[in-house]
């Protein structure tokens, strides 16, 4: 026996890092490609293609490096064609040279930024995921990325394919979009008067 593998025992192993360090991260790839299309029966076909490719392209992966930023930008290509076959476009109000100019002269706030005392006493969890929802894709995904996911801002970027100050632009305008958002509901709900809730 010279211990060389047999194409099938290969395939075998392959199959089973895969379910080892692919599957786990299932539901994380769901809930990325849930924040792109918003729509579950979408979100679900993007999936099942984002595995389909992964497993195919499998002996691409590089052991050793992070598979759910692997999943999650072969998840962003898959939702890409699938928007671009549907011509679907995306008017986000301005292009990133010009919000990467404001970011990078401000300190980028957090979501809620300065309105926590008047947002602090209620359970924002639904309000949030609803704005979340509601801002355009080319913000939520630099906000579910980095925000929701924890990703670092050049693993964002990279998951992206676009350059880091991008993405501190597109965090900069999506958390200012969430903060409006959720200042209108704490008015809405009677949390806060309009004169508190002005940006």
């Amino acid at each position: 026996m010279d211990g060389t593998l047999t194409a099938g025992e290969s395939h075998r192993i392959d199959s089973r890092r895969f379910e080892v360090e692919a599957l786990p991260w299932l539901d994380d790839v769901y809930r990325f490609a849930l924040s792109m299309t918003r729509d579950e029966s979408d979100a679900d076909d993007v999936v099942q293609e984002t595995f389909l490719r992964a497993y195919r392209s499998w002996h691409t992966f590089e052991p050793g490096s992070e598979c759910r930023k692997w999943l999650f930008t072969i998840c962003r290509n898959v939702f890409l064609r699938l928007r671009e076959r549907e011509r679907r476009r995306v008017d986000y109000g301005g292009d990133d040279a010009q919000l990467e100019a404001l970011a990078s002269g401000q300190e980028i706030v957090g979501s809620i930024g300065e309105h926590t005392d008047i947002l602090s006493h209620v359970d924002l969890a639904p309000a949030l995921e609803r704005a979340i929802g509601e801002l355009p894709e080319v913000f939520r995904s630099a906000v579910v990325l980095v925000d929701v996911e924890g990703m670092a801002y050049n693993e964002a970027a990279s998951v992206l394919g676009v350059p880091v100050g991008t993405i501190r632009s597109r965090l900069f305008r999506g958390r200012r979009l969430l903060q409006e958002s959720l200042v209108m509901f704490a008015r809405d709900a009677g949390l806060a008067t309009r004169a508190a809730c002005e940006v």
